[in-house]
């Protein structure tokens, strides 16, 4: 299958000299959906703003064959669609129309090409009819599947989520499991949710200490008890 990431050797300090990133090494296939767990401080959220340039370390990111560099931050951020835990930090328009309208827009799109755009975008996380509403408004759910939108409009090749289920009672959990299974996009997903992991990801990267300590299949890594109290994971 067509590579679309590839992450190689990765290494990351922040200013206190912590070394958030270790030497990371992966590779995404078009169409495959990720879980990226591990303990608090393991280096996911580092590593996934490392992959549209927010922060930059030493190694190389190529995203659909295009190596991350500071020239090519734009095209790469327009195929990264990164949804972050907390849907305000992506929410600030008026209404959902324009929240989801934002990126197509700033990417010179014809106007026309960017409604077709929100409008499929808002149909792929079932949201349609919120379009004229005000975000901040919103059920955390309802905020997390507009954020998703916001994302989908650009047509990203990948989209990589941060601790999507995070905050949401039973019934918006499970629509948002759903929505990310019927999703036709390759997935990197970030969670401390190991029964969604288990429901939802064929694969597993698993990350302690700013190291992939296992990357697999899903099924295996959660059947061994003893593997995931070494790392802070709980079998689901």
């Amino acid at each position: 299958m067509t590579n679309v990431l590839s992450v190689r050797d990765l290494h990351f300090s922040y200013h206190d000299h912590h070394a958030a990133l270790r030497g990371v090494s992966f590779e995404l296939c078009e169409g495959d959906k990720v879980a990226l767990v591990g303990p608090n401080g393991a280096g996911k959220s580092t590593l996934m703003l490392h992959l549209n340039g927010i922060l930059r370390g030493q190694g190389d990111v190529t995203v659909g064959g295009v190596r991350l560099t500071r020239d090519n931050l734009p095209a790469i951020r327009a195929m990264i669609g990164l949804v972050f835990q907390n849907p305000d930090d992506q929410l600030f328009s008026p209404t959902v129309f324009d929240d989801v309208a934002f990126g197509p827009l700033h990417m010179g799109l014809p106007k026309e090409e960017v409604l077709t755009r929100v409008e499929a975008a808002l149909q792929a996380v079932m949201m349609s009819a919120y379009r004229d509403r005000m975000s901040h408004h919103l059920s955390v759910g309802e905020k997390k599947r507009i954020a998703i939108a916001t994302v989908l409009s650009m047509n990203p090749q990948i989209l990589v989520l941060d601790e999507p289920s995070a905050g949401l009672d039973p019934r918006a959990r499970r629509t948002l499991i759903n929505l990310l299974r019927e999703l036709p996009i390759t997935m990197l997903v970030s969670t401390h949710d190991m029964r969604m992991v288990q429901e939802l990801f064929p694969r597993t990267i698993v990350m302690d200490e700013g190291l992939i300590a296992a990357d697999g299949e899903t099924k295996e890594i959660l059947s061994d008890e003893g593997f995931l109290n070494e790392h802070g994971l709980e079998k689901p």
